[in-house]
């Protein structure tokens, strides 16, 4: 018998399953996706979920997988690694045997060892942290770049652009933000730059009061930010209200609209790493229609890389001519390239991207590019890419 991780919440606490085919009977394809529904990231959630449902509605009006339709479930993790696990312990019950997911790192660690455990592949399209493919498991796939990769960048142009100034380091004391915040001041470091104020404080806290005033006592003139968009909205906007105007830089973890909704015209000149944004590529003109048309979702973010992961399970299964789990890992890792929203990709032999990163229309693209928060034409403040 298999064994299900006991640690987590009662499985009916998950938050609900969607079905999204007409047609039960011939669902063969049982795939989950897991994120955060609800909570304060929920809008990553929603990125997860609207890039896997599109991709299955689409493959599915193609005739599914190896002539087998998808059916889909949904997993509401609550960003909260206990309930990722109870999340997962329930798509092992419901036969569940492809997952796109998790968002978080420190979700989707736990989470892969009981995919693993149950024979399932999963590929994430947003868990940064390197120990998330380091773990020499089968089953661990991610279509993004990793926070060694993204600290890397973030530390080299924090150096090179705020040489000689003042630069405060924080973080949420997640595995995602600390991570990545530690990759940054390492960079930073290397470069000869090094912070005047590192400081973690609770992923769920709102009262940023003392935070700020360690940020103006040690004269900041940059603050560089590891963790997620609430949180981060949320120091704009108290830094801006007591009068501190250094400006904030973050990474993947700030990348939806949100984050300037709630942070405010103080949100204008933020500094971001993220990853190539797919939507600006031509080729992906007319499903970034549909999802605006029809799904009335602006598909930022993660969003077609949740679509990506849905796209590189069928054709890697396709290609083994089989629904196995594992013999589908055995493609994804024989240095096949698959043909996604992204781009062109492959994987190395731990399931990340590998070195070749994305290529678009024959032109290879950096793993992560330098992006600015300002106003758009509609007067909105959203993200486009740095000059």
């Amino acid at each position: 018998m298999k064994k299900f991780l006991a640690l987590g919440l009662a499985w009916g606490l998950a938050w609900g399953l969607g079905l999204l085919v007409t047609d039960v009977a011939s669902a063969q394809v049982r795939l989950g996706v897991g994120g955060p529904m609800t909570g304060g990231v929920a809008a990553f959630g929603a990125q997860l979920r609207q890039g896997t449902e599109q991709a299955v509605s689409d493959i599915n009006a193609q005739g599914g997988i190896l002539g087998q339709k998808i059916e889909l479930f949904i997993g509401d993790d609550r960003a909260d690694p206990r309930e990722g696990v109870s999340v997962a312990n329930k798509f092992v019950a419901d036969g569940v045997k492809f997952v796109v997911g998790h968002f978080n790192s420190g979700v989707t660690m736990p989470a892969s060892e009981v995919y693993q455990e149950n024979g399932m592949l999963v590929i994430t399209p947003a868990a940064t942290n390197p120990k998330v493919t380091e773990r020499n498991m089968w089953n661990i796939f991610r279509v993004c770049g990793r926070d060694d990769q993204q600290g890397g960048l973030a530390g080299a142009i924090i150096a090179q652009r705020f040489k000689g100034k003042r630069v405060a380091i924080v973080h949420d004391k997640t595995t995602y933000g600390q991570g990545l915040a530690d990759e940054t001041r390492r960079a930073m470091a290397k470069a000869g730059l090094k912070d005047v104020l590192y400081e973690g404080v609770n992923k769920d806290d709102r009262d940023f009061t003392a935070l700020i005033s360690k940020i103006r006592q040690a004269r900041a003139d940059l603050v560089f930010w590891g963790g997620l968009h609430d949180a981060g909205g949320l120091i704009v906007r108290q830094m801006r209200a007591q009068g501190v105007k250094a400006p904030l830089m973050g990474g993947d973890g700030i990348t939806d609209d949100e984050f300037a909704a709630i942070a405010g015209p103080g949100s204008e000149g933020t500094l971001m790493t993220f990853s190539p944004d797919p939507r600006t590529n031509p080729n992906n003109k007319k499903i970034i229609e549909l999802f605006r048309s029809q799904r009335m979702f602006e598909p930022q973010a993660y969003t077609l890389y949740s679509y990506a992961a849905v796209q590189i399970i069928k054709q890697a299964a396709e290609r083994a001519k089989s629904l196995d789990p594992k013999e589908v890992a055995k493609v994804m890792r024989s240095g096949m390239v698959f043909n996604t929203v992204l781009g062109d990709l492959k994987f190395d032999s731990k399931g990340d991207i590998t070195n070749d990163g994305y290529v678009v229309n024959g032109v290879k693209k950096d793993r992560y590019v330098l992006y600015e928060w300002r106003k758009g034409p509609d007067g909105r403040i959203t993200y486009f890419e740095a000059e």
